[in-house]
């Protein structure tokens, strides 16, 4: 949690300060501020993109702090949507190929966050028996 919270944080101050470096790592061609159209709205979406990121990082680290196992739970169905969502956004031509690797994060987060509390839910029933 807390690795996957400081990462998401660094993402979003990354797309924040330097967003074309942001736009090139998903897979897009940045464009000079002045060769944008009028009405090209990319920097705003990576604005508030990038700040969600930023505190849904920020929650996760606190979350891992506090040792908060709902949240955990509660992130594995909702990364698991992620997953399908990006990965669907891949494969219908919605979305650059750079995307699956999103996709492919959240998917492989919410297997191991999945396989971690169930190890520790058993493991804490054996020391309990």
């Amino acid at each position: 949690m807390a690795v996957f919270g400081l990462l998401a944080a660094a993402m979003g101050v990354v797309g924040l300060v330097a967003p074309d470096i942001m736009l090139t790592a998903m897979g897009f061609e940045p464009i000079p501020g002045a060769s944008r159209a009028e009405g090209d709205h990319t920097l705003v979406f990576l604005t508030a993109s990038s700040m969600a990121a930023l505190n849904m990082g920020v929650y996760y680290v606190l979350a891992a702090l506090a040792d908060w196992k709902p949240f955990f739970r509660w992130t594995v169905p909702f990364r698991l949507l992620t997953c399908a969502v990006f990965t669907l956004a891949v494969i219908s031509g919605r979305a650059p190929a750079g995307f699956l690797g999103v996709g492919v994060w959240e998917g492989l987060g919410a297997l191991a966050t999945g396989a971690a509390l169930r190890y520790e839910n058993r493991a804490g029933k054996v020391a309990e028996a």
